[in-house]
Formats: structure tokens, C-alpha cells, sequence
């Protein structure tokens, strides 16, 4: 009996150590990273606007998609504003999804991939080590940012879902739509979905559209800021890097 108790005794901080590491896991497992795609883990143009060229050179969209994008983008308020080019896609309209999904995969495996950061991909690795979720988050279409999520291993993205009806594309988008106000709503619902504790979390996004997100999190960083988003990091305190 005293040498079954004495193995108990003797087991007790084993069980313990591993109780600690389950609690470990799942409190890492509760962290995300949030990456912003466009000129954060890709720097530079937008990469929707660079598949828009590659189509071009392939003969799938042509001065038609341009003159109707042009009129849609000036007969919607406000003036001077692309905001309403992110709402609708107005070059897919009567495209079939399997054409522009085939286009797709060419263009991230030889236009997308070659540009993701050094630093942005450290960054990845860095929060994969760690055990926590990563996360893409973006308002690119859905077609370019999940061939560059399977390459990155990244599981979990929220882009832009172009709405389809009768076997093509109408030009629509499904809502919530993954900027500003829509990423803040769809990371809230994943959080509460997940359990994810988002005051511990980390967040990186270059321009207003991701403040909303930058504003959720614990660890929010500015990465190759545009449109005022320096001088909004420098007011609220973020830090500022610079990823190529």
C-alpha cells in the first residue's frame, strides 16, 4: 500500500505539468494574428488592381469592364473615392467563376507569391511558433487571397465573396463586406465563435479600412502606412514598421 501510495505521490507533479500545458495550449490557442493582405503582407498596389491588368493581357476583360467600372465609380458618392469599386466588381459581372478562379491561381503563384514580405512572412512564422491563430483578413476577392492563404498555411480568411447567380458572377458582393466597419463586425463574431481573447490578440493593417481591427486588439501595429494612418498610429500610441 505504501509503495501505491508513494506512486500516486510521486505522479501528482506530472499530472500537474501536463495540466499546465493543456491550460498553455489552450490559452495560446485563444490568441489570433490578424494580417491585412494589400501593401501589409504584399507591399505596394493593390493586388486586384494588378489582376485586373493580368486579365487584361489575357484577353478576358478589356475596355468594356474599364468604361463600366469608370461609370459605376462616378455615378456613386462620394467623389474621388475608390470605396465604391470595393463594393462592387463590376468586371466580373457575367464572368464564369471557373475561369476567373483558373486566372486566379496563375496569377498568385506567379504574381502574388514572389512579393509576400520577408518580414510579414517572420511575422507569420513567428505567431505559428507561438500557437496562435492566424487569421487573413481583407477586402481582395475571396479567388486571390485563398491560393495565397494554402501557400502561406494560413487557415482561417475573411475576403470579399463575389455573389454569384445562374453559373456566373453578378458584380455583387455578399455582406458583410471585409473593410473597415465589416472587418470589425466579422472579427467580433469569429472571436465570440472561437473563444479568441482579442485583448491579447495582435492585429497588422496598413490604412483606415483596418483601424477598425487595429482597434480591436491588444497588439496592434501599423505596417507601410497610406492615407493619414501614421499620424493615427502616432496619435493612439501604435508602433510603425515598415515591411518589403
Amino acid at each position: 500500500m505504501l509503495t501505491e501510495s508513494s506512486n500516486v505521490v510521486q505522479s501528482l507533479p506530472s499530472i500537474a505539468s501536463t495540466l499546465d500545458d493543456v491550460v498553455e495550449r489552450r490559452a495560446q490557442g485563444s490568441i489570433a494574428a490578424l494580417f491585412d493582405v494589400d501593401n501589409t503582407l504584399l507591399p505596394g498596389e493593390a493586388s486586384e488592381v494588378r489582376f485586373f491588368r493580368f486579365l487584361w493581357r489575357r484577353g478576358l476583360v478589356g475596355w468594356s469592364e474599364l468604361t463600366r467600372s469608370g461609370a459605376w465609380l462616378v455615378g456613386h458618392m462620394p467623389p474621388f473615392s475608390l470605396h465604391s469599386l470595393r463594393e462592387r466588381k463590376v468586371y466580373l459581372a457575367g464572368k464564369r467563376p471557373a475561369d476567373i478562379e483558373s486566372y486566379a491561381r496563375e496569377f498568385c503563384q506567379t504574381e502574388m507569391i514572389g512579393r509576400v514580405s520577408l518580414q510579414g512572412r517572420a511575422k507569420l512564422d513567428a505567431h505559428r511558433q507561438a500557437g496562435h491563430q492566424l487569421i487573413l483578413v481583407t477586402g481582395a476577392p475571396d479567388f486571390l487571397i485563398e491560393p495565397l492563404a494554402e501557400f502561406l498555411g494560413v487557415p482561417t480568411v475573411f475576403a470579399a465573396k463575389p455573389e454569384q447567380r445562374d453559373s456566373v458572377y453578378t458584380g455583387a458582393l455578399i455582406p458583410p463586406l471585409p473593410y473597415g466597419r465589416g472587418k470589425r463586425e466579422l472579427i467580433l463574431t469569429h472571436a465570440r465563435t472561437m473563444s479568441l481573447d482579442l485583448a491579447g490578440s495582435y492585429a497588422y493593417g496598413d490604412s483606415p479600412g483596418d483601424q477598425d481591427i487595429l482597434e480591436l486588439v491588444g497588439h496592434p501595429q501599423v505596417v507601410n502606412p497610406i492615407r493619414g494612418m501614421a499620424r493615427t498610429a502616432q496619435r493612439l500610441g501604435w508602433p510603425v514598421a515598415t515591411w518589403t
